[in-house]
């Protein structure tokens, strides 16, 4: 008899745990579009299998087939062109407290100076050519050489370029005075406030922006991992951490089946507690580079109906994708599919 009490009440926990966490019980919002993230805008590619957080990743680059430079308000606005929704740029705040817009740690990999990026004054930032050391045979050519001086641009000039835009900011540093500067910044220039969809990245700056500012969404390495992590503890009770609300909540697209809910009553719960969902590719231990939603394996993994943003680092084909899956039915999805 206690063996049949025992496997009753197992079963009545099992039932309730799925009842309370079934996505057959719920949908997605069908007035919210997909949004696409174009990480760095419109860049060129490069072979991603063995790099490490230093690699130049420059001299990876495959075969160009555009010509537009990440980071760049051209490529920038050849990804809004392309269907983006919001851009994510980079940032370095510089000894004369300006942001220059660039990837990199140090100057080396992809222009002709030396140094580290944010030890480098803006007005030395811009005498360099940032299209000098990309290449796609070892050297033997630099198909952009001589075509990047002086296009680094600071985050003002991003937001006075492209007025309509959005914008993802990725600190660089763990420095925590670039998220007072940037909270200064957008707490004195409302068109700058408008244009900053979100932050992330280093853990001081970034959670430093994110209390500055009233209701700026971002999310740290920390804050991200304490979201994701509290959640699979708690998640099966409808419990929203409290490091998952009011935020963005980056998911690994092949991991994203072991989160309570997902993905309807998962994004559901996250949008009552003020967060947006970001799916973004899937996580290999070790892997030094920003995985996207990048080719049509990746594309299959985001959810018919799917309403919140999607990272990619291919914003060129996103349209196809867009189409092949779907997307475009949505009414307020018109500009991606014309």
């Amino acid at each position: 008899m206690k063996w049949k009490i025992a496997a009753a009440f197992l079963l009545t926990v099992i039932a309730a745990l799925w009842i309370g966490n079934t996505s057959l019980l719920s949908r997605f919002p069908n007035d919210k579009p997909l949004r696409i993230i174009a990480h760095r805008g419109q860049h060129q590619l490069f072979d991603a299998t063995e790099i490490e957080t230093d690699t130049c990743t420059a001299s990876l680059m495959l075969p160009p087939t555009h010509a537009y430079l990440e980071n760049t308000v051209a490529g920038m606005q050849a990804a809004f062109d392309a269907g983006a929704d919001v851009v994510e740029l980079d940032v370095h705040l510089t000894p004369d407290k300006q942001f220059a817009v660039f990837h990199d740690w140090t100057l080396d990999c992809r222009t002709e100076g030396k140094g580290v990026t944010e030890q480098t004054p803006m007005q030395v930032l811009k005498t360099f050519d940032i299209g000098y050391g990309y290449t796609a045979d070892g050297g033997r050519t630099f198909p952009f050489r001589g075509q990047g001086k002086g296009l680094m641009p600071t985050l003002p000039e991003v937001f006075t370029a492209l007025p309509e835009g959005r914008f993802l900011i990725n600190f660089k540093s763990r420095r925590t005075e670039e998220g007072d500067a940037l909270a200064t910044l957008l707490k004195t220039d409302p068109a700058a406030r408008a244009s900053t969809f979100g932050v992330y990245g280093g853990n001081e700056p970034t959670e430093k922006a994110v209390t500055l500012v009233p209701g700026l969404p971002g999310y740290s390495n920390r804050t991200a991992k304490s979201c994701l992590l509290n959640y699979l503890a708690l998640g099966w009770s409808g419990h929203v951490p409290e490091a998952c609300r009011n935020t963005l909540v980056p998911v690994p697209a092949n991991l994203a089946f072991l989160l309570w809910g997902w993905p309807q009553c998962f994004y559901n719960r996250m949008q009552a507690a003020g967060s947006d969902v970001v799916l973004i590719g899937p996580f290999e231990a070790g892997d030094a580079g920003s995985s996207g939603i990048d080719d049509r394996d990746t594309w299959d993994m985001v959810p018919s109906g799917f309403p919140g943003l999607v990272w990619t680092n291919v914003i060129e084909k996103a349209r196809l994708e867009v189409e092949r899956r779907g997307f475009c039915t949505l009414p307020s999805r018109p500009h991606i599919c014309n």
